[in-house]
């Protein structure tokens, strides 16, 4: 009995819980304007940090756009077509690599692995500026693949490890900023910087890779020193002795995630084999991908020649960059919008459809106006596309993001939507080819086509939540019902039994009871 005394003498010698029971002993043990204080921290540290590095894949990734209008294609000695051949090599390094990339992630940690990252395709981008011939090239874009890989589905797993569900969906909006702001200043820099041909005998494209690619690795080093890795190991990977949060905030910014969704808590070491047959058996996940494959293909097309497109209106040829990019600076007031309306009622099959609507509305626009001659109008149609045609794809991640029960499934799910958008690179590279410029009327064809059927499955998955949604809630009233007249069974059952229980007959001074008098004789 000694062991026995003794431990109960002391019940802190007790073993923590398991890590499957850690949300079990786990409560809210903080007021709501500590939790906004540590939040609003989280959101100043890693918010800036993620959409820094997005902002730079995207500058390093879409400057080949600009270079275009700067003689790029008869400096390197490419036809269109073969230049086509190229964005497809960029695609392919991503597909090929984006779940490895993804696995070392999830084992390293993303502050380590995503700033290496910003190193390694920092550098590919500026040695861009060397190629001379078509091998170049093809090698080139097919290493930038390679490099960026996982870049993109690593920040969306980190921000669904430090973020409650329901705050998902803005986080990840604002994340895709970068992109969109990337993608909006890419064209604008290239206006000025294109300017520099000439500058050292060299021609403007040749600074526009130096410049962009060296502002990458510059910003590796700020990833370094500043992203903190995880709740387990809250600092960066050049200050590992320095921590961003106290005690009291990691607390409970980790526990208010656990309980919001207890499986965050419980990352293992590497991703297992069934974690895979989960993720892939999952066919609303494969909805999600399908959707992501037909929203990108044409949306990736479209930007790659938009500044071309532009330019053949009648515009000046480095103008055309400048104007290439109002759209674009359109979108992210519009798409902040859209993810308010998706995160704070919770519409996210309405937003997705809306997105890919108005979307579909620009191809549609753009196919009228390649038999108008008029240049306004015509470029309506190319600023209406940009400002549509982006962000139904991190509105289709955020609801994705919430059909994953647990962590691994999540990280396999976003590398499969990120590698969904690349494949979509693949084909999207061919619709815009050179028999078809400068009007493009088939290519606008054929992502009329394509945005058609990703908005279809938008539609049927959208159709598939209500359903779903209404089943649970059936299920809950049902067991709602079932415990009320349970409990009201048992209230009965107790006043029944009390009034047959025999009165007891009290006696003596003390009136102790001695005998029961049944009321019944």
């Amino acid at each position: 009995m000694a062991p026995l005394e003794s431990k109960i003498s002391r019940p802190d010698d007790y073993p923590p819980p398991r890590e499957d029971e850690e949300a079990l002993a786990l409560y809210r043990d903080w007021s709501k304007e500590e939790e906004s204080k540590a939040k609003r921290k989280l959101d100043f540290i890693i918010m800036p940090l993620l959409t820094l590095g997005f902002f730079c894949l995207q500058l390093d990734r879409g400057n080949i756009a600009n270079a275009i209008t700067d003689n790029f294609m008869k400096d390197v000695g490419i036809t269109q077509d073969q230049f086509n051949v190229g964005q497809q090599m960029l695609s392919l390094g991503i597909v090929l690599t984006e779940i490895p990339s993804n696995m070392i992630l999830y084992r390293v940690g993303p502050g380590k692995w995503l700033t290496l990252q910003l190193f390694l395709f920092g550098a590919v981008s500026t040695f861009q500026a060397f190629q001379n011939s078509y091998s170049s090239f093809i090698a080139s874009r097919f290493l930038l693949g390679i490099t960026e890989s996982g870049f993109i589905p690593g920040g969306l797993w980190t921000l669904s490890t430090w973020y409650t569900r329901s705050e998902t969906a803005k986080r990840v909006m604002f994340f895709y900023f970068g992109n969109q702001f990337g993608q909006a200043s890419s064209k604008l820099l290239a206006y000025g910087i294109l300017h520099m041909r000439g500058v050292g005998g060299k021609p403007g494209w040749f600074w526009l890779f130096v410049i962009m690619g060296t502002f990458t690795i510059f910003c590796g080093f700020i990833l370094g020193f500043c992203l903190p890795d995880s709740f387990r190991n809250p600092r960066s990977t050049f200050l590992p002795n320095i921590t961003f949060f106290n005690e009291r905030e990691l607390h409970i910014l980790k526990t208010r995630v656990i309980l919001d969704d207890p499986m965050k808590g419980k990352k293992k070491k590497r991703i297992g084999l069934s974690a895979f047959k989960k993720a892939f058996s999952n066919w609303r996940l494969w909805v999600h991908f399908f959707i992501t494959l037909s929203n990108n293909g044409p949306q990736r097309a479209f930007d790659t020649y938009s500044p071309s497109i532009v330019s053949s209106f009648g515009f000046g040829a480095l103008n055309s960059n400048a104007l290439a990019s109002v759209g674009l600076f359109l979108q992210i007031p519009v798409s902040y919008s859209f993810s308010y309306v998706s995160d704070h009622f919770n519409k996210r099959g309405e937003t997705v459809m809306a997105g890919l609507s108005c979307h579909l509305l620009g191809y549609i626009f753009n196919r009228i106006f390649t038999e108008i001659s008029k240049r306004g109008v015509r470029y309506f149609g190319v600023v209406w596309t940009q400002t549509f045609g982006t962000f139904s794809h991190p509105l289709n991640i955020a609801w994705m993001s919430l059909t994953c029960d647990d962590s691994e499934e999540r990280a396999l799910a976003m590398a499969m939507v990120i590698m969904g958008a690349n494949i979509a690179g693949i084909y999207g590279a061919q619709i815009f080819r050179q028999d078809d410029r400068p009007r493009y009327r088939r290519g606008f064809s054929i992502n009329i086509a394509v945005i058609t059927v990703g908005l279809t499955l938008a539609t049927i998955r959208f159709i598939d939540d209500r359903i779903r949604r209404r089943k649970i809630a059936g299920q809950l009233r049902g067991d709602s019902i079932s415990d009320n007249i349970s409990h009201e069974d048992e209230k009965q059952k107790a006043v029944v039994a009390s009034e047959e229980q025999p009165q007891t007959v009290l006696i003596g001074s003390e009136h102790k009871p001695i005998v029961a008098a049944d009321p019944t004789r």
